[in-house]
């Protein structure tokens, strides 16, 4: 009953996140697949395809992030407004009112997971694939949800701390992420601040996820 009430409550704050990022994700794999229309297998045309796809796919990544912090953040608004009164009144122990909050969360953000995968599955069913390629809808879908649950997770844990803290370290991270999948995405050497980010970009980072080859359609 009282995580339903919590539940309730987290959608009322985020219902504008969550409704936009679910249209933005069954719109992405759409844009993705858009110059599928012709099969032949001509390499120019195939090569094309691959650039096209691979230029949209970088989208993914950047919704699950954007998905991720404002979940996180809407979260906690409220009870930080309140300097935690409200948590504090409930007859139930901290860790598991937070316990309430992470799942309502996760529960949010299954929509933009599920816009992605019926975006992907509508956009492949229509696609003419030339013979050698492929399309992933339940990877790309896979790896999403993956890169939201990492977002959701990070930045969940960082707002629950104080309000400035929580802002200077999210903004940190939501540039130190959007650079890197930039240049990942464009294919640039750069190793942004060297060591630290080898260690939340590069396997097993925890970041890593983020980087490399985000595409519907492949080999």
């Amino acid at each position: 009953m009282m995580f339903r009430a919590i539940l309730a409550l987290q959608w009322k704050w985020a219902r504008l996140v969550v409704v936009t990022a679910a249209v933005l994700g069954f719109a992405i794999p759409l844009l993705a697949v858009q110059g599928a229309t012709d099969a032949s297998g001509d390499p120019q045309t195939v090569s094309q395809l691959l650039a096209a796809a691979q230029d949209v796919g970088v989208f993914f990544p950047l919704l699950a992030a954007a998905a991720g912090l404002a979940l996180a953040v809407s979260a906690w608004r409220a009870d930080h407004a309140g300097r935690h009164v409200y948590a504090v009144s409930l007859p139930v122990p901290r860790w598991q009112f937070v316990l309430y909050r992470y799942g309502a969360g996760v529960l949010l953000l299954l929509a933009p997971v599920v816009g992605v995968w019926i975006g992907s599955l509508v956009a492949t069913a229509g696609a003419q694939l030339p013979l050698g390629l492929h399309a992933y809808p339940h990877l790309i879908t896979l790896r999403f949800l993956l890169c939201g649950l990492v977002a959701f997770s990070l930045f969940f844990a960082i707002s629950a701390g104080t309000s400035r803290t929580a802002g200077i370290v999210l903004g940190v991270l939501v540039a130190l992420v959007v650079l890197q999948v930039l240049f990942a995405a464009f294919k640039l050497d750069v190793n942004l601040l060297g060591w630290v980010a080898d260690r939340l970009f590069l396997w097993p980072g925890p970041l890593e996820i983020y980087t490399g080859r985000w595409s519907l359609i492949d080999v």
